[in-house]
């Protein structure tokens, strides 16, 4: 039968260690585990590799294959057969269960949101020591102060059950920037499963610094796609605590109407200088929104769209739509303008898929859409959509010129109020 113990990382901090002959060598002040998975499993089971003794200023590690974790009357305790001492480069690589995950901010990737650690649970059989779950719970807690027993026992006269959270290591991340170097080594490989509302919510609950730093290790795309989502005073906290160079170039990423509502909340010294730094396309097209009024249409189209020819074939607009891999809004809505850039036609992505691959767009289009002018008032999309159940409203010039379309997610935060006003 295979021996299995369960235990708390509370239950065995301060711990004597007695070694083969009897005798105390110590107490335990932390164990470190490795961060790389088992091998030949997929769930993450970070093994307990070294134990952390001596004092706080002369610190000495053990190998823990070495240990032996029992229970006596419901008491854990620790043995040591033999003392071997891990190297330092060894050291570097391990995550310090109390110092990196005890008390520190982690993920729930299940419940998408933040918790602190109160305890880790750790299980020990034959092939090892692993850290299986944190406890997020107020059991957790108690057990922290050592008045888990006692809580319970008057608990159970009023028949009061103690709150219990667990949540399995393969559903966390840790938000401890105190050792980043360890905890982002792969680079936030758990975090990037995330939708980007999910992850900017979590971002918005963590402190300036720590904010700055997980926002940071996400890459530019990554970054692009969550700054979208984060609430508009921290997105200027983050493009401020930010090179100038970096910022431009997440900037130049996002949607040009995105990176114009973030620039028009910054000091104008520093939105010019933004706009300088990022290309002259980008910067074109931000400077062009910039010069809207928050009550035309202008203000909020999106001038990332697709357009094409009559006579090109829906074979060769899909090929271009594959080159491009464009944003999924960009997709509301097709469009066919003329030679010179004046919006003819329009025509969805299913009258795409649905079409034979040498049937010509002129086949296939929607004549005469539903358009708007960049200089139109706002109000007069709400009806538009209405009325019409679209997703995306061409926008014009006064020459009918294709200038962008405006998403329905943008109609929407504006008619509740949620768009920033310039």
């Amino acid at each position: 039968m295979t021996t299995l113990i369960t235990f708390y990382l509370s239950q065995i901090l301060g711990h004597k260690i007695i070694d083969r002959k009897g005798e105390e060598m110590g107490k335990i002040l932390d164990l470190l585990v490795s961060t790389s998975p088992v091998s030949g499993e997929e769930s993450e089971r970070p093994n307990v590799i070294a134990l952390k003794s001596g004092t706080r200023s002369h610190p000495v590690y053990y190998y823990f294959e070495h240990f032996k974790i029992g229970k006596v009357d419901g008491k854990v305790e620790i043995h040591c057969s033999k003392k071997q001492f891990v190297d330092e480069d060894v050291i570097e690589d391990l995550l310090p269960l109390k110092d990196n995950i005890l008390d520190k901010q982690i993920v729930d990737l299940n419940g998408r949101k933040l918790e602190r650690v109160n305890d880790v649970r750790l299980v020990s059989i034959p092939s090892g020591t692993y850290a299986v779950a944190v406890d997020v719970g107020v059991e957790g807690l108690l057990r922290r102060l050592g008045v888990s027993g006692t809580f319970k026992k008057a608990a159970s006269v009023i028949k009061l059950t103690l709150p219990s959270k667990f949540i399995l290591w393969d559903e966390i991340d840790t938000l401890d920037t105190s050792n980043f170097n360890i905890k982002l080594g792969k680079p936030m490989t758990k975090l990037e499963t995330l939708h980007p509302s999910d992850l900017a919510d979590i971002i918005e609950d963590l402190g300036r610094t720590d904010r700055s730093e997980v926002f940071n290790s996400l890459d530019e795309e990554r970054a692009a796609d969550v700054l979208e989502e984060i609430e508009p005073k921290l997105q200027v906290d983050l493009i401020e605590s930010m090179s100038i160079d970096k910022a431009a170039d997440l900037l130049e990423i996002m949607p040009a109407d995105e990176a114009a509502d973030i620039l028009d909340l910054l000091e104008d010294e520093k939105a010019e200088q933004l706009l300088n730094e990022m290309n002259e396309e980008s910067s074109t097209e931000v400077r062009e929104l910039l010069g809207y009024s928050d009550r035309l249409v202008g203000s909020i189209m999106n001038t990332d769209f697709m357009s094409f020819h009559e006579n090109e074939t829906v074979a060769q607009a899909l090929e271009s739509i594959r080159e491009a891999k464009p944003d999924e809004s960009s997709l509301y809505n097709l469009f066919v303008v003329t030679h010179n850039g004046r919006l003819l036609a329009n025509f969805s992505l299913r009258d795409l898929i649905i079409s034979d691959p040498g049937v010509m767009l002129k086949e296939i289009m929607q004549k005469s859409p539903v358009s708007v002018e960049d200089e139109d008032e706002l109000s007069s999309l709400a009806e538009i959509v209405s009325k019409y159940n679209m997703l995306a409203v061409p926008v014009t010039n006064h020459q009918q010129v294709l200038e962008g379309m405006v998403v329905i997610d943008d109609i929407v935060e504006d008619l509740l109020g949620k768009r920033r006003t310039r």
